[in-house]
């Protein structure tokens, strides 16, 4: 099992090593979340990534702004964030109201500040294997490092493997097919038009279940050793009841974990997995950011 939550320690801890060294030159990262209405996960996860900013040092801002917010409202929150020089990097909370055109907002911060990665200079710098200058998205950055860990214990090499991403999203799929295809591996993305998924799915030496389908990936969809990363989060009934007499509802992935731990070599937990690497990223990049934007 890759313990996602001690992986995202280590990073988290070399993360405030390093802004402590920048605060000490003078410059204190600052990062700006903007949550849009009152999305209870939104909120939980804004408040998370609010904690671990604080955590590591940064200068954190939250902006709430009622679901009613207009579009022109939020641009013009996006260009003073942009032009604030505490503000190095910017992340609003998807989903956003559907009066709020998200592709016009996440166009709107300024691609030096785009921490999510989102922006479409970034994702072109990516799409060019332009890292230098990219800003990869949290969560495919993430699982990256995951598969690195996977690689190291297993004794292996990825140039020349096979890897078969399911799921096509802009946030997690393509992107992460991106990543794997510049360290060399042959790469698939397989999605719910895919013939015989299962038979492509089987071929993968590193298969990424990025579909928003409850354990959809059985056990016998995966090759014996492979490495399988689940950034699937489903929230689904259990048998156990509440103080209500309602269901409790629990975290399931989009692998079925205990079948497919069984064949695989490595494999993600769901909760600790893919998760816990995502905030820890969005703090890498933001210390990323202030080092850009001050020259140190």
């Amino acid at each position: 099992m890759l313990d996602g939550a001690a992986i995202a320690d280590g990073v988290l801890a070399k993360v405030v090593e390093e802004a402590r060294a920048l605060v000490s030159l003078g410059v204190t990262p600052g990062l700006a979340v903007v949550l849009v209405g009152d999305n209870p996960a939104s909120r939980a996860y804004v408040a998370g990534k609010g904690r671990a900013a604080k955590a590591c040092g940064f200068h954190s801002i939250q902006h709430t702004l009622p679901a009613e917010t207009s579009e022109s409202e939020l641009l013009a929150l996006v260009e003073a964030l942009n032009a604030h020089p505490a503000v190095h990097g910017i992340l609003v909370q998807l989903p956003l109201p559907k009066a709020i055109r998200s592709s016009r907002i996440l166009e709107a911060i300024a691609p030096i500040k785009d921490v999510d990665g989102f922006h479409p200079i970034n994702v072109g710098l990516l799409s060019i294997g332009d890292t230098g200058r990219a800003f990869i998205p949290c969560t495919p950055a993430g699982a990256m490092i995951l598969i690195d860990k996977a690689c190291e214990r297993l004794g292996w090499s990825l140039p020349g493997a096979e890897a078969v991403i399911i799921g096509r999203s802009n946030i997690v799929g393509k992107p992460i097919a991106q990543l794997l295809l510049q360290r060399h591996c042959t790469v698939t993305i397989a999605h719910s038009r895919t013939r015989d998924l299962i038979s492509v799915a089987r071929r993968a030496d590193v298969l990424v279940a990025a579909v928003g389908q409850p354990q959809m990936v059985r056990g016998d969809w995966v090759k014996p050793g492979a490495i399988v990363i689940d950034v699937g989060v489903n929230r689904v009934s259990g048998e156990a009841l509440d103080a209500s007499g309602k269901p409790k509802t629990r975290l399931v992935g989009d692998v079925a974990y205990v079948e497919a731990a069984g064949v695989a070599g490595a494999i993600t937990p769901v909760p600790g997995g893919v998760g816990r690497m995502t905030i820890a990223m969005l703090m890498a990049n933001t210390l990323l950011a202030a080092r850009r934007a001050t020259g140190l």
